[in-house]
């Protein structure tokens, strides 16, 4: 009986010295697993386009938005800037007269013609403002150097009579305020009306051609 007593009492120890062992082991595999990677409130770092931090990949300041300035873009039009003539395009045998106006850009840079511009008659009954024709007027872009047209259509005076008679133009480039006054190229004289509308008709810009 005392034999078997020592015998369990010495199983007991061994049982606890290998319970020590492996425990231990545990903990030195422990202190030698890596470190969890930590993450920062607010989304993790990545060195993509850059925009979290505002700067570009060469680590330049950037301003946030797309850029829908006028980069490669152009202004309007200016009257100082353009050349502007008239002349006699008629045909004979045609209906109407027809004035070409031309308007050249001399203002070393390109510059846009958006709309109609404004016509108006000087005769000796006074002013007579033209009215625009029903085509439709895209925005046309006039390189330095380059030049553009537009027509204006006006009545033959067919009467026999002597008509109102036309003393000057005056011309105004789309969306400005300064005009200038040309010598009238076209008929002397326009015939009489009721006054129920203007007979004389300004076209879009490109209306009868384009040229240097």
């Amino acid at each position: 009986m005392r034999v078997r007593k020592l015998t369990l009492a010495a199983l007991v120890v061994a049982a606890g010295i290998s319970l020590t062992a492996c425990q231990n082991d545990d903990d030195a595999m422990a202190q030698n697993d890596p470190p969890a990677a930590s993450t920062a409130g607010g989304g993790s770092s990545s060195g993509g386009s850059g925009q979290g931090d505002g700067k570009d990949s060469a680590g330049k300041a950037t301003t946030g938005g797309s850029d829908s300035g006028t980069s490669g873009g152009t202004g309007k039009c200016r009257t100082d800037e353009l050349e502007i003539t008239a002349a006699d395009r008629t045909i004979g045998g045609d209906d109407e007269g027809t004035v070409a106006v031309t308007l050249k850009n001399g203002g070393g840079r390109d510059c846009t013609l958006s709309g109609y511009a404004g016509v108006d008659l000087k005769t000796d009954s006074g002013t007579l403002s033209a009215k625009r024709s029903d085509e439709k007027s895209d925005p046309v872009t006039l390189k330095d150097g380059k030049s553009m047209y537009f027509g204006i259509n006006y009545p033959i005076n067919t009467s026999g009579g002597s008509g109102v008679r036309i003393t000057g133009l005056v011309v105004t480039p789309p969306n400005e305020t300064k005009s200038v006054t040309l010598d009238w190229p076209g008929a002397a004289t326009l015939p009489v009306t009721d006054g129920s509308g203007s007979v004389v008709k300004v076209g879009p810009m490109g209306g009868i051609g384009q040229g240097d």
